[in-house]
């Protein structure tokens, strides 16, 4: 049971399954005492709430994201969204509904919104980490780079989640399945569990 979740948790506009979430608020409430939490891939706020949650009494979740869509969402694609498509500047714009969210869940002293990329942001990032969940672009190269910029930031104890692999690439997009791979491969990392399409790592 998570206390405060709300009640429209599976109407919030998100990828992420009911089990997927328990299991990043379990891991988030334990990684806390290690340093902050850092989120790639907010999108409306869902993974975001889970976090914030298991971060209200103690923690801080960074949720960065330039909230302009990944390559799916955008007009014409597999998962785009007209209402979070602002036709003035013929962009996609997912950060007021991300921010009405957080607002709504009362995490506004707890979540800070880093409103950019990966690169941009991670450039003079100098703050340990206590948990790295990575929910950014499927491309190759977007993932790469979240794996890159943000992996090694993480203490020692920390946890490593990364959201979105399939093994059978009939299944689904293999980017993110590859940047796990890569994680379990450098021995930086050991797996602690799969949950669904999530995974979660543990920094050696």
């Amino acid at each position: 049971m998570i206390p405060d979740l709300p009640a429209n948790i599976e109407q919030i506009k998100g990828f992420l399954a009911a089990d997927e979430g328990a299991a990043l608020y379990r891991h988030a409430q334990a990684a806390r005492a290690l340093g902050p939490v850092l989120e790639v891939g907010s999108y409306c706020g869902k993974s975001t709430l889970y976090l914030g949650l298991a971060c209200r009494d103690g923690g801080t979740v960074y949720a960065l994201d330039h909230h302009r869509g990944s390559e799916e969402h955008q007009a014409g694609e597999m998962f785009h969204d007209p209402d979070l498509y602002d036709s003035g500047e013929a962009l996609v714009d997912t950060f007021r509904e991300f921010r009405r969210n957080i607002r709504t869940a009362g995490l506004d002293d707890t979540v800070v919104p880093l409103v950019s990329s990966s690169d941009v942001v991670a450039r003079h990032w100098r703050t340990p980490l206590g948990m790295v969940f990575i929910d950014g672009g499927h491309s190759l190269d977007a993932a790469l780079l979240d794996y890159r910029c943000w992996s090694c930031h993480l203490v020692q104890g920390g946890i490593l989640a990364v959201h979105d692999l399939f093994p059978d690439p009939y299944e689904g997009g293999q980017a993110p399945w590859a940047i796990y791979q890569m994680a379990l491969a450098s021995g930086l990392f050991a797996e602690v569990e799969r949950v669904n399409t999530l995974g979660i790592l543990r920094r050696l």
